[in-house]
């Protein structure tokens, strides 16, 4: 991906297209226009549009589905790099940390991302809010640990670390919009503490200690 950072970032300079693309590294597997429009309540049409720009620029790779079906087969789109290629992957949420940083309020619009991002999940409801919060983020290989009075989340592990370091008021704010969504409503009050040491975050949580 190195050499064409201005490409990149002029493919990123519509906020839907950021969407479209924050839409597609949260998911577990590529995605449809279909998918991603349902996922964003956009036009189809709109949703393909969007997914093809970040293709050409080198952001998306697209693919025909493997099923078969009549007719032409669906397309469908996945963050560039493979799901595995954890360099490449790296280096593609720099370039979207890099294009939140230079907006007016890349706070606000990174929280604003993370809120949709926890959308994109299924949470348990057995486990309670805390119980949800802890099991997506070891599905996302944060490596959390509940301390044992449960008032706090010890993350040991953060797959975008690089970027954190590099722009800690988007990726840590996408990751507080994170935390801060799936426990809405029914959850404890969190904050976030990035980088407690420096291979350590923390999320505190505002609730009675457990004995």
């Amino acid at each position: 991906m190195t050499g064409r950072s201005e490409d990149y970032h002029a493919a990123l300079a519509s906020t839907s297209r950021r969407q479209v693309l924050d839409v597609l590294l949260a998911a577990a597997e590529p995605l449809d226009a279909a998918g991603v429009a349902e996922a964003l309540a956009l036009h189809v049409t709109t949703a393909r549009f969007h997914l093809d720009q970040l293709a050409d620029a080198g952001l998306a790779r697209r693919r025909p589905s493997a099923e078969k079906r009549r007719g032409r087969p669906r397309i469908l789109y996945a963050p560039a790099g493979a799901a595995h290629d954890s360099d490449a992957r790296e280096q593609l949420i720099g370039v979207l940390a890099d294009t939140l940083a230079r907006e007016n309020e890349p706070a606000a619009d990174a929280t604003s991302a993370g809120r949709r991002w926890a959308d994109t999940f299924d949470t348990p409801a057995a486990d309670g809010p805390v119980g949800g919060l802890v099991e997506v983020l070891d599905r996302i290989g944060f490596d959390p640990e509940l301390t044992p009075d449960g008032q706090a989340i010890q993350l040991h592990a953060c797959p975008f670390r690089g970027a954190a370091r590099e722009h800690p008021e988007v990726v840590c704010s996408v990751h507080r919009g994170l935390v801060q969504r799936l426990l809405e409503s029914t959850g404890p009050a969190a904050q976030l503490v990035p980088f407690v040491e420096p291979e350590l975050c923390l999320i505190t949580l505002d609730r009675p200690a457990t004995s």
